[in-house]
Parts: C-alpha cells; sequence; structure tokens
C-alpha cells in the first residue's frame, strides 16, 4: 500500500518554513503498514494543486495533502478539491458549532463571516474532526482511493493524523508490517563501513534492505523490512541487525531511538556518579546543546563557558594571556588550558576544551579554516587531539561536536 504526500505552501517553496508535516505523516504512515512513495510541494495555485492531485492518483492509493485550509482567500484547497471531484460546498453544522465553540472560549476576537466559512466542506466529503483549529480535515474516496487533506498547521495535523487518519486507513486497507531498525555508528566514514560490511549486505534476504545514513562523523545503518507475518520479520531484523553489528563493533554506539552518543555518555558518567563541564570556542556551544538534548542531563552536566573572545578565554577561564601571545587562541596550549579551566572552575570530574577556526576566514590566527584543537580532561590526566575539518563552517563545528563527544567517550571507557 503507497501513499503520496502532497504540502501546498508558498511559504515552503521559498525556505520560509521548513516541511515537517511530510516527516511526521511519512513516519506515521510506516507503522501501520502505508509505504510513502512520493512528497510534492506545490504552490497555493489551482492548476498545481489539481495536476499534483491526478498525477498522485494514478501512482498510489492514498494522497494525503496538507495546508491551504485556513479563512483567507489564498488558502484554496478545499475549493480546488471540491472542482477535482465535481463537487460543491456545503455548511456542516457541526463544524461550525464547533468554530463557534472555538472563539467563544478560547479567541478574543468577535467570529466573522470568514472564521464561518471554514465550515463549509464538499458535500461528498467525510469531515474528520480537528479539535484544535477550526479548519476541518476532510476524506473523500474515489476508486477505491483515499483522499485525505489536512490543515498545514503541526500540533493540528499530528492529532487528525493520530486520531482521525490512521484509524481510518487501517480500517479500510490489508496493510504488511513495516519495520525499521537503525544501528548508531560513530567514527568511520560510509565508504570505509560499506567495504567492511560487503559481505553482509550481500546475503540480505529480499524483503530486507540496508540503507546507509550519514551526517557529519556518524553513519546510521538502517535495516528495514516488509511482511504480512509481523512475528517472522521481527525475527529476521533482529537476527540481522546483531549480525551486522557484529561487523561494526568497535564503532557500534546504540540503537537510533535507544541510545544516542549522548545518551551513553550520560549513562556512563552516571555510573560512573562523574560530573562533566565544557568550555567551547568555535562550536559556540554546540556540544552543550547536544549533551543537554538528554533528559536528566542536569545529573551529570554542571555547565559550561563559551568563550568566543580572548578575553572570555582569560577572565573566565584563566587561560593565561602570555599563552595566547605565544601559541595564539587555535592551539593545542590554550586548548589544554580552557579544558583545565573549566575543569578547576566547575569542579568537574571531565572536561572538554574546543578552541579551532571555523571559518570563513583565517581571523587574527594563523590557523587554516577547519583546524580545531580538542583537550579533554579527566580526573587523572588530560590529552589533546589536533584535526583539520575542512569547509565550510557548519560542516566544522557539526564535525568538531561530534569528535568531541567521541574522545570523551572513549576515555570514559578507558577508565572502566
Amino acid at each position: 500500500m503507497n501513499a503520496e504526500i502532497i504540502t501546498i505552501g508558498d511559504e515552503i517553496l521559498i525556505g520560509q518554513i521548513v516541511d515537517t508535516n511530510s516527516a511526521f505523516i511519512g513516519k506515521e504512515l510506516n507503522k501501520i503498514g502505508v509505504s510513502v512513495y512520493q512528497i510534492t510541494s506545490v504552490q497555493d495555485d489551482k492548476t498545481h494543486i489539481l495536476k499534483a492531485i491526478e498525477e498522485a492518483e494514478h501512482n498510489v492509493d492514498i494522497i494525503i495533502l496538507t495546508g491551504g485550509l485556513g479563512p483567507t482567500k489564498d488558502d484554496i484547497t478545499k475549493h480546488t478539491i471540491a472542482e477535482y471531484f465535481d463537487d460543491y460546498l456545503v455548511q456542516n453544522d457541526i463544524v461550525l458549532k464547533h468554530i463557534e465553540h472555538l472563539f467563544a472560549k478560547y479567541i478574543s476576537t468577535p467570529i466573522s463571516d470568514m472564521n464561518r466559512q471554514q465550515a463549509l466542506v464538499p458535500s461528498k466529503a467525510r469531515v474528520l474532526t480537528n479539535r484544535f483549529g477550526t479548519a476541518p480535515g476532510i476524506l473523500l474516496e474515489k476508486n477505491n482511493k483515499t483522499f485525505i487533506s489536512l490543515p498545514g498547521v503541526p500540533y493540528e495535523m499530528k492529532a487528525l493524523i493520530t486520531h482521525e487518519v490512521l484509524p481510518k486507513l487501517q480500517k479500510k486497507y490489508n496493510c504488511p508490517y513495516i519495520i525499521h531498525k537503525t544501528i548508531l555508528t560513530y567514527g568511520l566514514g560510509e565508504s570505509a563501513i560499506a567495504s567492511r560490511i560487503e559481505a553482509f549486505e550481500d546475503s540480505l534476504p529480499d524483503e530486507v534492505k540496508l540503507a546507509y545514513l550519514p551526517n557529519l562523523g556518524k553513519v546510521r545503518l538502517r535495516l528495514s523490512g516488509k511482511s504480512f507475518d509481523k512475528d517472522k520479520l521481527e525475527s529476521e531484523i533482529e537476527r540481522l541487525s546483531n549480525e551486522l553489528i557484529s561487523y561494526v563493533d568497535d564503532i557500534f554506539v546504540g540503537f537510533e531511538g535507544e541510545n544516542s552518543l549522548e545518551s551513553l555518555i550520560g549513562n556512563l558518567l552516571i555510573s560512573k556518579n562523574s560530573t562533566l563541564a565544557i568550555a567551547e570556542s568555535c562550536t559556540g556551544g554546540n556540544i552543550s546543546k547536544i549533551i543537554t538534548s538528554v533528559p536528566g542531563a542536569s545529573r551529570y552536566f554542571v555547565g559550561s563557558v563559551v568563550s568566543y573572545s580572548e578575553q572570555v578565554k582569560v577572565r573566565s577561564l584563566g587561560v593565561p594571556e602570555a599563552l595566547i601571545r605565544t601559541h595564539s587562541v587555535v592551539s593545542a596550549e590554550v586548548a589544554q588550558s580552557m579544558a583545565e579551566g573549566i575543569q578547576k572552575e566547575y569542579n568537574s570530574d571531565y572536561a572538554i576544551g574546543v578552541t579551532g577556526n571555523a571559518g570563513p576566514t583565517k581571523d587574527k590566527t594563523d590557523a587554516s579554516v577547519g583546524q580545531v584543537y580538542i583537550a579533554i580532561a579527566t580526573p587523572e590526566t588530560i590529552f589533546i587531539e589536533n584535526f583539520n575539518f575542512g569547509q565550510p563552517r557548519e560542516k566544522v563545528i557539526q564535525r568538531a561536536s561530534v569528535k568531541a563527544l567521541e574522545l570523551l567517550k572513549s576515555s570514559i571507557l578507558k577508565k572502566s
């Protein structure tokens, strides 16, 4: 069973907003065994919307549209769908009563005729109740294919998908089970991993696929399978994931959704009753952001200093001015001093010190763009690594952040 997602709105096409709706819908459809064939974004234009719906109807069983259902004149999706189905709009009294209730209870401005017009729906449509907004979802069927239109407001769309759309699709279609299991690896590139696991990949059964999902400093390996026999598929995916891990056990850190690198570090620190502090320069607080993305990070993360300027390095971290004059801010010596300074100031067991040149220019130093020094201070010692992460700036920041966490993890494990 295949679906296409059509997002409607000029704001998506010009990059004013990021389309997170499609990611959510695709993930939820997969959970009930529906594969997403294609995601299409179109303008708030009747001709474009009609063409997208027509093409989708030829390709898939389920068409889900989001956006263009508001009260203003540029929201034309509902009228366009009515035209596509040779239909007309009628007032739905239940929707109107819901709109009036929302305005009376939650909205300070008076309800207008424009707001009431949101109760107009195609006469052939089934209304999907939007408990959090005024624009209802609508569902139409034709030639055993399902057409669904939802508002583009994310929290409204998500509630409709969960409470209205998925139950109806599950009732109508007999879908296979789709199972994904994603292995997280750090420290080795995509091509190197591919060479290492070539024999494993060649031996995969037809119903299971392997995908490489590289990011800066890490690669996710996703096993995906589809079958009507859930127990058999789960057993097969589990067996294959264990086999895959045996090929990458030295760079394996966990499973997506279960144990990220930052979660693993947190668990290690908790198990040792240890704390962490971070002094960042070129990464601008990104390492601290990653660490604090884990719920409960306050159990081990003391705090950080984003010492972007020389003055902050000197005043807040105790880096000697003479050290900076002699070696420059982008140096092993300054990285070490930053880590030692934050470790002492915050009385932490472990500390990270990062300084470098993320670009795009050399600034006041002679260090080439991409040059980064990372210092890791442990309760017993300190070590510094030197890297050149190249360009552009975003790549340097992300790779330096991931590498710092890799080095921290290794240093904690060495003490185990």
